[in-house]
């Protein structure tokens, strides 16, 4: 049985941070579903503070909540996840998703198309996660893309950060119209261009190992944290949603990618924050 979060305490406009732990549709290693509690371990670690870098202290805002997890066993329950999701955008509140893998990006964004109406999402992440299948699952973490895509719920998609996309998720991208900028044209200085509400979906192994190793998918030659930051901080639009995913505590060095992660949160509830004043 899955266990709804308890939204009573939710006002119009707070951001709310909501666990997703599935990791069931990872294709290389299991460990994600772990991830929002070592997030919020890190976030309380007292090697920091609450502040982020515009000065908004986080830790004392009273717009910033915790519901808490979804307890899902580790699966991919695509009911519950939506049920959550759409319950969050219908008392106007605005999420920040912390998975497990990305697979729960297809029913979380799913939802919260219901509220918005097609969106614009920015993927920030190494892999397009485009496949209509893979390794004959449509569900997989490689596919949530494809499956908001056909669905209409995404109206624009722009990838950052993409590094060794091959032939077929080429082909999905050319499909479904895919504003591609891969780490080839972001060394260029090419830099995505957003414009009204836009949603942010973030895989942490967009960043180069050596800034998060604590990720499944390893892919050298990604962005560094500070480039990352600055970009969070920096896109244009407005900010209405975020999820971040694929941190794996298991494959994390001293909790390196935990701060990291927890370092990113802060900074995306902030831009939210300051997106819906």
């Amino acid at each position: 049985m899955t266990v709804a979060p308890d939204l009573s305490r939710l006002s119009r406009g707070d951001v709310v941070l909501l666990g997703i732990p599935a990791d069931d549709k990872a294709s290389y290693r299991r460990g994600a579903a772990a991830a929002p509690g070592a997030i919020r371990e890190a976030l309380r670690c007292d090697s920091s503070n609450m502040t982020a870098e515009d000065g908004r202290d986080l830790g004392s805002c009273a717009r910033l909540k915790d519901a808490g997890d979804l307890e899902l066993q580790g699966r991919l329950d695509c009911v519950a996840i939506e049920a959550a999701s759409e319950a969050l955008a219908g008392r106007g509140a605005h999420p920040l998703f912390l998975g497990g893998d990305h697979a729960v990006s297809f029913p979380l964004i799913a939802a919260q198309a219901r509220r918005w109406g097609p969106m614009t999402v920015l993927h920030i992440d190494a892999h397009p996660d485009l496949y209509d299948e893979f390794a004959g699952d449509r569900l997989s973490h490689a596919c949530p893309f494809a499956r908001l895509l056909e669905a209409g719920a995404v109206s624009r998609l722009v990838q950052v950060g993409i590094r060794g996309m091959n032939a077929v998720q080429r082909t999905q991208a050319l499909r479904f119209k895919v504003e591609v900028l891969d780490m080839v044209a972001w060394r260029a200085g090419r830099r995505p261009q957003i414009d009204g509400e836009f949603y942010l979906s973030l895989d942490l192994d967009a960043l180069d190992p050596s800034c998060a190793p604590g990720v499944s998918h390893r892919e050298p030659g990604g962005l560094l944290s500070s480039e990352l930051i600055g970009l969070l901080q920096g896109v244009g639009g407005r900010l209405i949603g975020a999820d971040l995913v694929e941190y794996n505590p298991e494959r994390d060095w001293d909790g390196l990618s935990g701060m990291v992660a927890a370092k990113l949160v802060k900074e995306l509830a902030a831009r939210i924050l300051r997106d819906s004043e």
